[in-house]
């Protein structure tokens, strides 16, 4: 039986632990779309990725993305995790300061900043289209955000990569000590075809903004770190305060609330989102599966 390089990494941590899982095996060539599956329901992680040659001549790899139920065109953790699996590997180097991503969303570029445990790797967002604005924007979105104050923007469905409901809370304190109601935010997920109910609040801390995702849509409660969701959560923040304070970009704390300590990292170039953070291996070693 043949061995591959299997790592386990710690995505978006703001140290070791805080993170969000991701398991990568770091050469499938030879692994049939049914072996993958497989393996990703054993891990039984968030998600599992599967590291291959590329496709396309600009990219540097390409990157199969599995759930344990199915696969996926694109996810921001697992894209993170990934291209600081390829460049642990040696599988290939940076251009011009970048990676290229080649996933079924399309080819993405993914920025390297930094090297060893300092490195930063941020991964530029699918473009945004913002759906529907405001609280009457559904008649569920009262149950999804009920408990909480609303903060200065409206309630918007934004989309790109994924679909997400996006609510700003008024107070830092209330959204980490808020317990939602789940089934309404799956009714509202379920209803809207997205992942469900990104939250955020504007902080006094060290970082500018608080986020919880409930992505019921997908059957997770609560993620700890979401790249996809801060991606567009930004998109909307540069529509709707394109002279603020966050214009630019600014730091996120995700996950505490369920025992993690994630730290995001956001840059807005323009009309440019770039979302990502550092990368931890906890375990790097051989895998004996087929």
């Amino acid at each position: 039986m043949s061995s591959l390089r299997y790592l386990h990494l710690d995505v978006f941590a703001a140290k070791r632990g805080g993170g969000n899982h991701l398991g990568v095996v770091a050469d499938a060539r030879g692994w049939s779309e049914a072996d993958m599956q497989r393996f990703a329901r054993w891990t039984n992680l968030v998600e599992t990725t599967f590291l291959l040659p590329p496709e396309e001549p600009q990219a540097s790899y390409r990157v199969r993305i599995f759930t344990p139920s199915r696969e996926i065109a694109f996810a921001g953790h697992p894209s993170v995790g990934s291209a600081h699996a390829v460049l642990e590997c040696g599988l290939a180097a940076p251009r011009d300061g970048l990676l290229w991503q080649e996933c079924q969303a399309g080819t993405l570029p993914i920025r390297v900043e930094g090297e060893g445990e300092s490195r930063q790797l941020l991964l530029k967002s699918p473009a945004a289209e913002i759906i529907a604005v405001g609280a009457d924007a559904s008649p569920l979105l009262a149950g999804a955000t009920a408990g909480v104050r609303a903060g200065r923007l409206p309630p918007a469905l934004v989309s790109g990569g994924r679909r997400w409901w996006l609510a700003e809370c008024a107070d830092e304190a209330e959204l980490r000590n808020w317990h939602p109601d789940h089934a309404a935010i799956a009714a509202l997920a379920q209803a809207s075809d997205s992942m469900g109910l990104c939250a955020f609040a504007r902080s006094r801390g060290d970082d500018a903004l608080v986020v919880r995702a409930f992505p019921a849509g997908v059957g997770i409660v609560e993620d700890p770190a979401s790249g996809a969701a801060n991606g567009l959560l930004a998109a909307y923040l540069a529509h709707a305060e394109p002279t603020g304070p966050l214009a630019q970009g600014y730091s996120v704390s995700q996950g505490r609330e369920i025992g993690h300590d994630a730290r995001l990292v956001v840059r807005i170039d323009g009309a440019t989102i770039w979302v990502g953070g550092r990368t931890h291996t906890i375990v790097d070693g051989q895998l004996h599966w087929r």
